[in-house]
């Protein structure tokens, strides 16, 4: 540590955001060799696939919105996937600026095979945690980052 930093006091590795991405990068490397390997997917077209997966139809801002991902992604994503067959637009009858997207049976048989995957990756990484320190880590973090606990459960 320099000479400044002991001073002033501040720790890089107390930061609370900088341990947020250091334990985000680190829980999250092994599970995206995952789905890379079987299945070719980056993170955002994953996290599309989950959200329609948990979700059912829902349009492209929904999911931006939803799971904080930029409309740019999200559109690259969506295309992508829609390339795989894994998932299909339809127009909004109402408006037809807007496409319902929805998971093709090819897209959802890999949702059903991530997510189990998913559930499994889950309960290894927290193996050593009580019941009770993974409730309040869920909570803390469902806190931090703005989610509600239960108003936004999955259909």
């Amino acid at each position: 540590m320099t000479e400044t930093a002991k001073i002033e006091g501040f720790d890089l590795l107390r930061f609370v955001p900088y341990l947020l991405n250091q334990a985000a990068e680190e829980s999250s490397l092994t599970f995206q060799k995952i789905y890379k390997d079987r299945y070719g997917l980056l993170r955002t077209e994953w996290r599309v696939l989950f959200h329609l997966g948990m979700f059912g139809e829902m349009t492209a801002t929904d999911i931006g919105t939803r799971g904080k991902i930029h409309k740019t992604k999200v559109s690259r994503a969506v295309y992508r996937l829609g390339q795989r067959r894994y998932l299909k637009r339809m127009p909004s009858e109402i408006d037809r600026r807007v496409e319902w997207l929805v998971l093709t049976p090819a897209g959802e048989a890999v949702y059903r095979d991530l997510r189990d995957t998913a559930e499994r990756y889950e309960a290894d990484l927290l193996d050593g945690f009580t019941a009770d320190e993974v409730a309040q880590l869920k909570r803390v973090l469902r806190r931090l980052g703005g989610t509600p606990d239960s108003d936004d459960s999955p259909k």
